[in-house]
């Protein structure tokens, strides 16, 4: 079976399947090796589809939905099967058993929320844009217009590239202050060089905010992991392609 990683808080609700999965367990070769799922970043197509059928049975809770993501804030609510990529968005969530919501990443953060007792889980793509421009308060939101409520909410976010790997610079510095004036403890510069922004550190502080307490990591750093990991920076960095990894969240058939 393909292998993946997975948060106890998550794990412990019967209704509920999912994981974050790396690149080891797929069929991809070269830059790709491993267990690719984008089509969009020259794997062949063929090895995609099987890679996600993997991923698919190994989660065995109904169909992937995966959408366009496009490093926005909107947030899909799903009521049934969708063709893959063909709604424009970065976050959905549902209360439809037998729909296996996920997400792609490369260095971006995965979020994955599920509140037991409304039977409401959700799914989020958090790069830097998206998480700054709300992403993660959106999906409790929209989880709470399908009877959630944020208290029972349970998250868990993925790999995704941590602070000391992810230098931003100063226009980004200033330009996130602007819009988020308490927000500098996210930042760090080491002597002599340019800031550094803590992506998973802000992914908790909103989710904290949006009334989220319980709240797990799982995995480590892309970047520093590429062997377990596609990293988008670090392949990057080498002048090479690299793949997309995938989180996924569903509700079973009762």
């Amino acid at each position: 079976m393909t292998a993946c990683e997975t948060a106890p808080a998550l794990a412990a609700i019967p209704a509920i399947r999912h994981g974050f999965f790396g690149r080891s367990g797929g069929v991809s070769t070269g830059d790709f090796a491993g267990l690719n799922v984008s089509w969009s970043v020259g794997d062949d197509p063929l090895v995609v589809e099987q890679n996600r059928r993997r991923v698919e049975e190994a989660i065995g809770a109904g169909k992937l939905v995966i959408l366009r993501q496009v490093h926005s804030a909107r947030v899909e609510t799903v009521t049934g099967p969708v063709d893959p990529s063909s709604r424009e968005a970065d976050a959905m969530v549902t209360a439809t058993p037998g729909l296996a919501l996920a997400i792609l990443t490369a260095d971006c953060t995965p979020i994955l929320f599920a509140d037991p007792a409304a039977g409401v889980i959700g799914a989020a793509h958090a790069g830097w844009r998206g998480a700054v421009d709300g992403v993660v308060g959106n999906v409790v939101a929209a989880m709470t217009a399908l009877g959630a409520d944020p208290a029972r909410i349970r998250a868990a976010y993925g790999p995704t590239i941590s602070g000391p790997n992810y230098e931003v610079g100063e226009g980004f510095k200033r330009d996130f202050l602007a819009l988020h004036p308490d927000g500098g403890r996210h930042f760090h510069t080491p002597p002599g060089g340019q800031p550094h922004f803590d992506l998973p550190g802000f992914v908790e502080a909103r989710l904290r905010a949006a009334g989220v307490t319980t709240i797990e990591r799982v995995g480590a750093c892309t970047y520093a992991h590429p062997e377990r990991y596609f990293s988008h920076r670090h392949a990057t960095h080498r002048g090479t392609r690299t793949g997309r990894q995938i989180a996924v969240i569903g509700l079973t058939q009762v």
